[in-house]
């Protein structure tokens, strides 16, 4: 008769414990929320404060500027407004910057679209080369360029004329690289799928590339718009006449001319409004569209 020896039952081994995660230490306490609130409110001043003076001081009839009794809101005269908008240098400018800038984003858009579209989903020998050189275009000063591009531009009849304003601006590096890295994050099964229905691949682009690139397309055009709608130093340089100048280019010319202080600033709020406007249009997509390009890749 043999005896049988039973094994001893394991001991159980207590759970870990959990550490308690204190959030309370890193609330700050009543004197770290007042501090945050005050420094808030001190940058947002310091950042308004430009933007408050410009409107205020066009809003004053032209005599001396005096501090700090110029910037209270009182009184108030829209001559100066009246004067920017019955002037047909203004109106002109203005044209010129809005086809300028509209059409440069829609062009940019659809050209870094594309362009991230066929680096991100699709496969070809040397796209990673093609991809990394068209990207170092960033680390190349703008001032570089200027001088080879002016001479190529002028050698084929582009001074004074719009798409000699346009052309040299559309290879945007930048939005070629936010389109690719948003565009990696679609899921391959839809272009899968499409395929097996036989879409073609315009058909892709326009409806599951463009669609889903909503945020990152919005975001790309405050910039893009941004850009060109401020910009001063191309402008100046391929415009030859008074007729091709933007507002930025044609504001700065009215210094010379002994233009008074209100007529300038009114001008740079009419020059301002759009801007304020396109951002508010894409301001919905504004923060996604930053923070999905930031993450995905």
């Amino acid at each position: 008769m043999t005896a049988t020896t039973t094994a001893p039952a394991p001991t159980p081994v207590p759970p870990p414990r959990r550490r308690r995660r204190s959030y309370r230490a890193l609330q700050p306490g009543p004197g770290g929320v007042v501090l945050r609130y005050v420094l808030l409110a001190v940058a947002s001043v310091v950042t308004l404060f430009p933007f408050y003076a410009m409107v205020v001081l066009s809003l004053k009839p032209a005599a001396a500027v005096e501090f700090p009794g110029s910037l209270l809101p009182w009184p108030i005269e829209f001559d100066a407004y009246a004067t920017v908008l019955d002037s047909r240098d203004i109106l002109r400018w203005l044209l010129n910057t809005t086809i300028y800038s509209v059409v440069s984003v829609v062009a940019v858009l659809l050209l870094a679209a594309m362009a991230g579209y066929a680096f991100a989903k699709k496969r070809f020998p040397g796209r990673e080369t093609m991809f990394w050189s068209f990207l170092a275009m960033v680390m190349v000063p703008y001032h570089v360029t200027l001088i080879p591009t002016f001479i190529l531009i002028a050698k084929v009849g582009g001074v004074d004329t719009y798409w000699g304003l346009i052309l040299p601006t559309l290879a945007n590096a930048q939005a070629v690289f936010l389109m690719r890295q948003f565009i990696q994050g679609l899921p391959d099964e839809l272009f899968e799928a499409a395929k097996i229905d036989g879409a073609s691949e315009w058909r892709m682009f326009v409806r599951i590339v463009l669609p889903l690139c909503k945020p990152i397309l919005a975001t790309l055009g405050v910039f893009v718009f941004l850009w060109h709608w401020n910009d001063l130093l191309w402008p100046l340089i391929i415009g030859q006449s008074g007729d091709m100048r933007t507002l930025t280019v044609g504001i700065a010319s009215l210094q010379k001319e002994q233009v008074p202080l209100n007529v300038m600033l009114a001008g740079s709020v009419v020059a301002f409004v759009p801007i304020f406007a396109a951002y508010l249009v894409g301001q919905r997509y504004f923060t996604e569209g930053v923070t999905m390009s930031g993450i995905k890749g």
